[in-house]
């Protein structure tokens, strides 16, 4: 299921767009969540990581369609943004946001199913390369790529990341089952570890993006036997 936000001040166009998605899940066999928001200020409203795709409405009365796009893009890089609007002169600067694209109204069904595709394409091709993170105070999206390795501590786990550290209550592995669609190995009882940051492997140790960590007797065998197989490009 993808979660959509609608954020319009109009009831009409908002309906309309939801009678879009909803069209467009029974034709396509998707199901959606969908929320709507009569203003930028309301879906700023402890924002949260929580959408997939978000349509704005660019003229609104408090807080306008690019106005609540840079505040979410401060808190939320990765999701798709499509403007709704009348005014084809902001696209320009839609981009400066990170939008996907622009539907101009009046929206046409037929428009509309074209770009909407083009959105969830780009959803699809993120989820497969993130992961979701519960922080105690927020969601976190992390792009598996910048993860170095995967460290627990008194029942904690540390992501140590390309953009920092994000920790939260966890276990080993719980964070080996997320991460098992992408190619990490355990080296320890205490680290599982990115095989595409590993640079180099000596007698009892490995080197993550040159952080030096122990490498288990235990688990040296499986450990190497994966970082040959994702070296040999068999993963």
């Amino acid at each position: 299921m993808l979660r959509i936000a609608i954020v319009e001040d109009e009831a009409p166009c908002a309906e309309q767009l939801k009678e879009y998605i909803e069209r467009y899940g029974r034709e396509k066999g998707r199901t959606f969540e969908v929320l709507r928001f009569s203003d930028g200020s309301e879906i700023l409203q402890d924002y949260q990581p929580r959408y997939d795709i978000i349509l704005l409405d660019i003229e609104m009365p408090k807080v306008t369609g690019m106005d609540a796009a840079k505040a979410i893009r401060e808190q939320d890089e990765n999701v798709v943004l499509m403007f709704i609007t009348n005014m084809a002169q902001y696209a320009i600067r839609g981009y400066s946001v990170g939008a996907l694209d622009f539907v101009m109204k009046p929206v046409s069904y037929y428009t509309f199913q074209l770009k909407f595709t083009r959105a969830i394409e780009r959803v699809v091709k993120r989820r497969n390369e993130e992961i979701l993170l519960a922080l105690p105070d927020r969601l976190q999206r992390v792009g598996v790529r910048s993860i170095w390795y995967v460290e627990v501590q008194d029942h904690m786990l540390h992501y140590h990341t390309e953009q920092g550290e994000y920790v939260l209550r966890g276990t080993l592995q719980s964070a080996e089952k997320q991460l098992a669609p992408y190619n990490f190995a355990k080296c320890n009882h205490w680290y599982i570890v990115n095989l595409m940051h590993v640079e180099q492997v000596r007698k009892d140790t490995v080197v993550v993006a040159g952080h030096e960590l122990e490498i288990s007797r235990r688990a040296r065998s499986a450990f190497l036997n994966a970082l040959t197989d994702y070296m040999g490009g068999s993963s």
